[in-house]
């Protein structure tokens, strides 16, 4: 029997370059002081419980169906339609945002313009390097999604750690007292839980790589762990550097952290040749990231695609797989669609939209949607299919009802609440004049969604 390729080291990696999403520590940071109040909320009343639900769902039902099986069991297929439909969608729309952003990067890194069809192109290039790395098995990708990791933790940390150094020797960008540690009443606080919330999802993707570990039962639950503890010390370190770099209401949602790296390596001194050498390689790391993080989230998602399609729920190509048994065609499917997407970007108005928050906001939606189950989900499970003795393959998560009650239902309002201040960050007429194209997408992917589960049996 060939020896399995995915080790628990790998799978910690994978956790961490997976959940660990650099693009999104910039929109995090546009918050201000107060998103560290969110930081610890978030993880203690969302992150923990959604991991550990995560983990007990991932050992208890291993499988490359995941979430889209765990929502069936619970409530039927219609209800894993929608799960399978919201999580797919998000993927190509996030795929877009990703593509934009690197045109960003390199554009704020070099200090050029480029033509609309070289971004374009650039961008194109991205999806196409991305959807060949989706037509592999993690186990074969996995030198790419460990260094992967190690970039990330790099630069993150580096972003982080200058931050401390001129917090203590120049001080710092944005005014640090007590009061602004909390966020304040209005809505707009509350419209960044979803970006919070957004980097610590993907845990259940992990579940997904059963095939490819030796003992997913045991191993599932450890990376979880594991890779939760580095994730949230990773995320926390990089937000604070951009917090010193830059005033709060001048932090870009795209190049935050380039814009950051500069400011902090200007105050240590250092020329601008160095400074420009620095920057190139940061961008260089920050582009690979994009890569990897692609490279570790195709499998779980195609694969969940591939199983919802052979179960009748989402279209039948997403079923064709390769000779490993990898669903190459969901892949293909997926650059198809950011392809489209980002084609018709180029015939939007320059001032129309910040491209790059929109189709995350877009994706960021989408995404939370389809989570929306998953915590009502574990706990009918615990009700219709209990554990009848212990088993020490299987992780649980111990406590009595009102323990497993706020782990089900906090989560679930938390979710309610990012996405309604995500879609309507202020109530007044002027907030759909810049939302609009947002408010579109997510009606539109709601009406596909509601015609897919009427078209599956009960």
């Amino acid at each position: 029997m060939k020896k399995k390729r995915f080790r628990l080291f790998d799978a910690v990696l994978a956790t961490v370059c997976i959940i660990l999403v650099a693009e999104s520590v910039a929109p995090a940071a546009s918050i201000g002081n107060s998103q560290f109040f969110w930081w610890v909320l978030l993880l203690t009343v969302f992150f923990l419980p959604y991991g550990l639900i995560s983990a007990e769902l991932g050992s208890k039902y291993p499988g490359e169906g995941g979430m889209y099986d765990w929502v069936k069991k619970a409530f039927g297929k219609k209800w894993a339609t929608r799960v399978a439909w919201y999580y797919w969608i998000n993927y190509p729309l996030w795929l877009s945002s990703l593509a934009v952003l690197v045109t960003d990067i390199i554009c704020q890194t070099l200090g050029i313009e480029l033509s609309t069809l070289n971004l374009f192109l650039i961008q194109a290039l991205y999806l196409v390097v991305v959807t060949i790395g989706g037509i592999f098995r993690i186990g074969e990708n996995k030198w790419v999604v460990n260094f992967g990791a190690f970039f990330k933790v790099l630069f993150m940390c580096s972003l982080g750690l200058l931050g401390i150094y001129v917090a203590i020797k120049y001080g710092l960008a944005n005014e640090y007292t007590f009061r602004s540690l909390f966020p304040t009443l209005s809505t707009e606080g509350i419209g960044f839980i979803s970006v919070i919330i957004f980097n610590f999802i993907g845990f259940e993707v992990i579940s997904t790589f059963a095939n490819d570990l030796k003992d997913p039962k045991k191993e599932i639950p450890r990376a979880v762990i594991y890779g939760g503890i580095l994730i949230a010390i990773f995320y926390l370190l990089p937000v604070f550097g951009i917090s010193v770099a830059i005033p709060t209401e001048e932090i870009s949602t795209s190049t935050g952290i380039i814009d950051s790296f500069s400011l902090l390596l200007g105050r240590l001194g250092l020329s601008e040749g160095v400074i420009n050498s620095v920057l190139i390689a940061v961008m260089v790391m920050f582009i690979y990231t994009l890569i990897a993080n692609i490279f570790a989230w195709n499998f779980g998602v195609n694969s969940i695609a591939r199983y919802a399609a052979e179960d009748g729920s989402l279209p039948k190509p997403f079923k064709k797989v390769n000779k490993a048994g990898v669903p190459y065609m969901a892949a293909i499917i997926n650059a198809i669609v950011a392809l489209a997407i980002n084609v018709i970007a180029l015939f939007l108005p320059e001032d129309a939209l910040d491209l790059f928050w929109t189709f995350f906001s877009f994706s960021l939606v989408t995404l939370l949607i389809s989570f929306l189950p998953l915590f009502p989900t574990f706990a009918k499970l615990r009700k219709i299919d209990p554990l009848k003795e212990p088993d020490p393959k299987i992780y649980t998560i111990s406590g009595g009802k009102f323990k497993l009650w706020t782990y089900t239902w906090i989560p679930f309002i938390l979710l309610i609440l990012g996405i309604f201040f995500t879609l309507f960050p202020e109530f007044n007429m002027a907030m759909f004049e810049y939302q609009w194209p947002l408010l579109a997408g997510v009606v539109l992917a709601i009406i596909i969604g509601e015609l897919l589960a009427a078209k599956v049996k009960k």
